[in-house]
């Protein structure tokens, strides 16, 4: 009986250096990406990496460049929610964080950057959080924080560690952030249902404790007074499909005779389209309805969804990339970046 075979040995700095025809401190070099590597050498090094399946060995590495190829994707409440709705449920149902996720890797993976996902929804959690980026586990952070009043964006930037926020702030703030024209996005649903000829308006407002549902009503407000529509209903909703039912339960007892709804969130519209459909209001012929975010909600909806699209994939994926700028010149925050939406027109309106 023989014995078993021993496992072949892992390749090593020295074997990229012998296929590439280089030193061993070229081949580092350019695993450890030192920007005064010859690009043509450069090309060579990396072929005998792939020749020779040569894994770098993360701790060490991280010894020399003093990074973890890690980032912290870091979503933050201001508070623990009832058991009924609790943070992390809510956040898994929501459409929004899948597609910033989906948005983020697309940069980072080929970048070879893990993603860390976590959750901060009370001071102990935040504290944890803190203490955790302040031990140099990740090299960055990006940063989806909606509420107001949130510490956690003052916090993050005495961190000193590069940060993105998903959104604009809701107090000044020092850190980049990348964010869609909430307003303009607002003004298009205005415009659409006015363009209709619909003149008795409600909305269903996002939570007013929160600056993209602060704009979004204020925007469509004022939108709509420019079309002669001053008096518009307003029922405010929590983003939640529960949220947005509940809310136009509310809206059509106090304006039964509503024609037309601009619903500050898809996920909201899908929990309060049935609810005109069993007080007998047909959408659209009776009530034209108009969304925001178009995710996936807008085709999950009947009728389609009429909503107004931020292109919340290519703003994570431009978060992403303005932090791994900054992580790699870490001379303070970029300039942020704000999107321009665009009204997607489906059967409900």
């Amino acid at each position: 009986m023989t014995a078993d075979a021993s496992p072949p040995a892992r390749p090593t700095l020295e074997d990229v250096a012998a296929v590439a025809g280089v030193s061993r401190a070229t081949v580092s070099r350019v695993i450890n990406g030192a920007p005064t590597v010859d690009p043509a050498l450069r090309t060579i090094v990396e072929e005998a990496i792939a020749t020779t399946h040569y894994v770098p060995n993360r701790a060490a590495r991280a010894l020399v460049t003093r990074r973890t190829d890690s980032i912290a994707l870091v979503v933050s409440e201001q508070e623990r929610r009832t058991v009924a709705e609790p943070f992390v449920g809510r956040m898994f149902s929501d459409p929004y964080f899948g597609r910033v996720v989906g948005g983020l890797l697309d940069v980072l993976r080929p970048a070879g950057v893990q993603m860390v996902l976590m959750l901060a929804d009370d001071g102990a959690s935040r504290d944890q959080l803190l203490s955790y980026l302040r031990q140099g586990h990740v090299d960055g952070i990006v940063l989806i924080s909606s509420h107001a009043g949130d510490p956690l964006p003052r916090l993050v930037h005495e961190t000193r560690l590069p940060a993105v926020l998903a959104g604009r702030p809701g107090q000044p703030s020092p850190l980049t952030y990348v964010e869609a024209d909430q307003t303009a996005g607002a003004r298009l649903a205005a415009g659409h249902l006015a363009g209709l000829g619909r003149r008795r308006i409600g909305t269903v407002a996002g939570p007013q404790d929160m600056p993209a549902g602060q704009e979004r009503l204020a925007g469509f407000r004022a939108a709509m007074a420019t079309y002669g529509i001053e008096d518009v209903a307003v029922a405010e909703g929590d983003f939640t499909h529960t949220g947005g039912a509940a809310a136009m339960r509310r809206l059509l007892a106090e304006h039964p005779d509503l024609d037309g709804v601009f619903i500050a969130s898809d996920l909201m519209a899908l929990g309060a389209l049935p609810v005109l459909l069993r007080a007998g209001r047909q959408v659209p012929d009776d009530v034209a309805v108009v969304g925001f975010d178009d995710s996936s909600a807008a085709l999950t909806c009947d009728p389609a969804l009429t909503t107004v699209r931020q292109p919340v994939e290519e703003m994570s994926a431009e978060m992403a990339r303005l932090l791994l700028k900054q992580i790699a010149s870490p001379s303070g925050p970029l300039p942020s970046m704000i999107f321009t939406p665009t009204l997607v027109v489906r059967e409900s309106a």
